[in-house]
């Protein structure tokens, strides 16, 4: 029965509060179905069972579904400001994805409409101030809701809690970053998104790391004709078997602004990994956790002893670029501690099914022996994190010990590191000074080189309606690197959340910020509730 114990209050928890909104009379009852067998028992019953743990006569035919999981469940509440309920709710809604989940909720609670849940959860809303299942029970308005218990239970093994939760934050944050106010002028003379006037020359080379059984790592230098001698290093890590073309246009920007970039490619981990079952903790080797920062560190020491390079790179400061594993990398280099006695907790007791595929990642690490371990590289000043994997590997508080700035992207529609669990709760870890860029609607791969984007596990946006985004990061991650020579004050402007907020466009909202507000910190406090 183990896989089953999602049960009632985890798939009513879940369904009846992220659908949403507006009735008249309540449920009084609930007919719980389980094959032949069927009880009706009031949501009082239920309620006690929250409150106490203690099952009535009419519950107890269903005590193998109850589990604590089920019960904490029931008792989360998610504290809900009524005013943006509704925006949320018919975002969620009018989305294919949630279309599907609705068509999913109705199998295991056969009579239940849109109408009725919409009304239930913006009724619950108004009278509670937020969202508990018992409350959305409740206000739902009609005197008995059916639930198959089966169904139920089936509802919860489909369903990327964590998609989900990043999908409802979505108009949450539009809304809640946005910036009042008149437009403000920036200097016309400068635009950090357009290419810049100094010339620039490509450098690629095919490193070998001989202490690692001769570790390939091609890796391409974009050198300026007039880099300043204190402007850091910009050294690019990209994503999981992605090349270091991805954000090749990224470095190319940077170059052209007087900025010294390396890209580098980690070596292709999965031909050689051969898959003797579908175990998809499997898909990234344990050690490469701690191959690719060591990747970046090895280049930095190699480039530093090139000849044709001697000078001209600034290796003592260095700024690291990485877009979703590249990105972990950073933050490990940065002084993030990596915690894998969290990650096995994690790993051990979370289903398969419902993580994420950066999950599926970060659980690889879970047979490495070492308890803590931080990979701190003091040339490291400064981290920019575009969609990164960061949710469980660095534990509660591992990202505390980030020793840099910080700036992080996160994509609300992003289906391979949602938002929620792997960006906002890490963002949240984070010291000052930080910067969180969110991009409302866009996916995990928008800020790729369109050019260079293949076959993809999912449904992603990047093409020319996501250029608003990609810019953004051009001129963001411009801004962020001046912050590190003397022309700091000039580019600062172009960090702020009014500029961010001016590449905005109808299909793709930007906002930046510092710190997220109190309606979002409570609920990522409720990351437990499910």
């Amino acid at each position: 029965m183990k896989k089953n114990r999602v049960g009632f209050g985890g798939a009513i928890a879940l369904a009846l509060s992220l659908l949403g909104a507006t009735p008249s009379q309540a449920a009084e009852q609930v007919r719980l179905r389980f094959g032949p067998f069927e009880q009706t028992v009031k949501i009082s019953e239920i309620e006690t069972y929250a409150k106490t743990g203690e099952l009535s006569p009419n519950l107890q035919l269903f005590g193998v579904f109850l589990t604590p999981e089920v019960r904490k469940g029931l008792n989360a509440k998610l504290a809900i400001d009524p005013k943006t309920s509704g925006a949320v709710v018919g975002k969620l809604l009018q989305s294919p994805a949630g279309q599907q989940l609705m068509t999913n909720v109705q199998s295991a609670a056969p009579g239940l409409t849109p109408e009725l849940l919409q009304a239930g959860v913006s009724l619950a809303v108004q009278q509670i101030g937020g969202l508990d299942a018992i409350g959305v029970a409740k206000a739902i308005p009609t005197r008995t809701i059916t639930i198959d218990l089966s169904q139920a239970a089936a509802l919860g093994s489909k369903i990327n809690l964590s998609y989900w939760k990043s999908q409802a934050l979505g108009t949450l944050l539009e809304k809640s970053l946005v910036v009042e106010g008149s437009p403000v002028n920036f200097n016309s003379a400068i635009d950090p998104t357009a290419p810049g006037p100094i010339a620039y020359s490509k450098l690629s080379y095919t490193l070998a790391d001989r202490a690692r059984n001769d570790r390939p790592l091609p890796v391409d230098v974009f050198l300026s004709s007039k880099p300043s001698p204190q402007t850091p290093t910009v050294v690019i890590s990209p994503g999981f078997e992605a090349s270091r073309n991805f954000l090749g246009y990224l470095g190319q920007h940077l170059a052209s602004h007087g900025i010294n970039v390396i890209v580098v490619e980690h070596p292709t981990v999965i031909p050689m990994f051969r898959l003797t079952s579908v175990d998809l903790e499997k898909l990234l080797p344990a050690q490469e956790l701690l191959d690719r920062p060591k990747d970046l560190q090895f280049v930095m020491n190699e480039l530093g002893q090139e000849s044709m390079l001697k000078g001209k790179l600034n290796l003592n400061q260095v700024v690291i670029a990485g877009h979703s594993m590249g990105g972990y990398d950073a933050l490990a280099l940065a002084g993030g501690e990596l915690n894998f006695d969290e990650l096995r907790q994690f790993c051990n007791r979370s289903r398969m099914i419902s993580r994420s595929p950066a999950d599926w990642l970060q659980c690889s690490g879970k047979t490495i022996k070492e308890r803590i371990l931080n990979l701190r590289d003091n040339r490291v000043v400064g981290v920019i994190a575009l969609n990164p994997v960061a949710g469980r590997i660095f534990g509660s508080s591992g990202l505390s010990q980030v020793k840099t700035p910080v700036l992080m992207l996160t994509s609300t529609d992003d289906g391979l590191t949602p938002t929620f669990d792997q960006q906002l709760q890490p963002f949240m870890q984070l010291p000052q000074p930080k910067y969180l860029l969110t991009a409302i609607a866009a996916t995990h791969l928008s800020v790729s080189d369109r050019l260079n984007v293949g076959q993809t596990l999912v449904k992603e946006r990047t093409g020319q309606e996501m250029e608003p985004l990609r810019a953004a990061v051009r001129g963001t991650t411009l801004a962020f690197v001046k912050q590190f020579t003397a022309e700091a004050q000039t580019y600062r402007p172009y960090l702020t959340p009014a500029y961010v907020q001016s590449r905005s466009t109808p299909e793709i909202p930007l906002r930046l910020s510092s710190d997220l507000p109190p309606s979002i910190t409570r609920l990522l406090n409720m990351a437990g509730m499910f």
